[in-house]
């Protein structure tokens, strides 16, 4: 019998109402009717310090960073929805990223918990381009973290009417986009899981 992978989902902004946050809603919902046991965190519940290699040096990776490398490990594949900010990635997602990137043993064991994951990318804005210029650097981020960052994509343009009162795309080729990305994620994440059980 296959195995049922382990998705962790989260968007990369904390706003009420965002349209990554509702996008990652989506994801959600169709990961879980394509099979996957899935995760929804929020990056709220996890704050951290801006990067500073002056407090890693003196206080060590903070324990936030840990607690979500270890998730990260438990799960076969990441989808991340990430907002757009002047083209880029916006500055919590890219602080998470950098922080939990900074691992390398936990306990007594080496713990690089980006490296060889698979992950999903979603991005969405309230223009006519749906992020994609931020999407463009938030893989070449990960795959920098020896990521393995799925090829197919949804990228969500004028987020503010994107969505249908149930929170579904109301654009027939934004679902199918959506379908894809999660049907290829699924496929990957069972083939190249490197899932740590806690």
């Amino acid at each position: 019998m296959a195995v049922i992978p382990k998705i962790l989902v989260f968007a990369g902004s904390v706003r009420s109402g965002a349209y990554s946050g509702r996008t990652a809603d989506v994801a959600q919902k169709e990961l879980a009717m394509q099979g996957a046991e899935v995760t929804r965190i929020s990056l709220a519940d996890y704050p951290l310090p801006i990067l500073d290699q002056d407090l890693e040096k003196n206080e060590g990776i903070p324990e936030n960073a840990v607690k979500l490398g270890r998730m990260i490990a438990a799960h076969d594949g990441l989808l991340i929805a990430t907002p757009e900010y002047n083209g880029s990635i916006p500055p919590l997602l890219k602080n998470t990223i950098d922080w939990v990137s900074q691992l390398r043993k936990d306990g007594g064991r080496t713990f690089r918990p980006l490296a060889g994951k698979v992950a999903g990318l979603c991005s969405s804005s309230n223009g006519p381009f749906g992020g994609i210029r931020c999407i463009n650097h938030l893989r070449a981020v990960l795959v920098r973290c020896r990521m393995e960052v799925v090829t197919p994509e949804c990228s969500v343009p004028e987020g503010g009417n994107a969505f249908d009162d149930e929170g579904n795309f109301r654009d027939e080729r934004l679902h199918q986009s959506m379908e894809h990305l999660c049907r290829t994620l699924i496929e990957t994440s069972r083939m190249l899981s490197t899932r740590i059980e806690a």
